[in-house]
């Protein structure tokens, strides 16, 4: 079979066919210029409102991660529709119809190959909007603490009070559990101790929460708790709990130093002793023979 194969006629056909897409390039000028100043108009006007809303969010009080969510998700929207508006000055309504069409199937593929990504997404808007958790609230939470110092569609960030940072996913946030210690402006905290048994329990508790409450103060429908908890080994164990200003695990630790170094002080001036651990070794007179016995043999 005669190979009828010659490069001046490809070389011709490609030549036509270049010159017919210059042409309809050519001819489409006036519309490439049109749907490029569209999605330029889109762009600004998609800046002006998201700005705009921001502000507007802003004088509510809203969170701030509350106000970056909302102006994201209103410029990807408005971009959207320019990009739309855009295909159509383009006359390329097919490919438009074709992209509708294509979006459910690559919707679905997308979704299944980024779970986990989509899971943080939404754990992400639902954290934003969520009325028990801020920027700045102190939270501890999956065995990290700090200060929440963003939330965004990934992640949550926390800074430590040793100034490190924690990020964590959003889904593990979301289906986990968290304490926030900014949502209550007072807190009640424990200080434990023990005396010894030779001393007064009721002078021990009488002592006990006067200093508290004279160095604490007790609001309204707040009070010093105290309690004997156990017989130990070597002191009559105690608790003591009552009301702190407390938004933050600082002024609980703050509290606590404070409040020990006020008992120890007091009961030294008292004369009450805190014991620590004691271990009597008896060494009975047998016992003591066996160790009299092992010496003469080393000698």
């Amino acid at each position: 079979m005669e190979n009828n194969f010659s490069i001046e006629d490809a070389i011709s056909k490609l030549y036509n066919k270049l010159d017919g897409w210059l042409d309809a390039i050519i001819l489409k000028l006036p519309n490439i210029f049109m749907a490029i100043l569209v999605m330029v108009m889109f762009y600004f006007l998609a800046r002006i409102i998201r700005n705009l809303l921001k502000k507007l969010l802003a004088k509510s009080d809203s969170q701030q991660s509350v106000q970056d969510i909302i102006g994201k998700v209103v410029f990807v929207t408005i971009m959207l529709l320019g990009f739309f508006v855009a295909l159509g000055v383009l006359e390329l309504n097919t490919v438009l119809t074709s992209i509708l069409a294509g979006a459910g199937v690559i919707g679905l593929a997308v979704g299944l190959a980024l779970q986990g990504t989509l899971n943080n997404t939404f754990g992400g808007m639902i954290l934003s909007f969520m009325p028990n958790l801020k920027i700045n609230d102190f939270i501890e939470s999956d065995g990290y603490s700090g200060f929440v110092s963003e939330i965004n569609l990934r992640n949550i960030v926390l800074r430590q009070p040793d100034n490190n940072y924690v990020i964590i996913p959003n889904s593990n946030f979301i289906d986990g559990t968290f304490t926030n210690y900014s949502l209550s402006e007072r807190s009640r905290i424990s200080v434990a101790c023990g005396v010894g048994y030779e001393s007064s329990l009721q002078d021990v508790e009488d002592l006990v929460v006067k200093l508290i409450a004279e160095n604490f103060e007790q609001k309204e429908s707040e009070s010093v708790e105290f309690f004997f908890t156990e017989f130990g080994d070597s002191s009559i164990n105690f608790i003591t709990r009552f009301w702190i200003d407390m938004v933050d695990n600082k002024q609980k630790l703050a509290a606590t130093h404070k409040a020990v170094k006020i008992i120890k002080e007091h009961f030294d001036k008292q004369n009450i002793n805190i014991p620590f651990p004691i271990r009597t070794l008896d060494f009975g007179k047998n016992n003591l023979q066996v160790l009299v016995d092992n010496n003469a043999d080393d000698a």
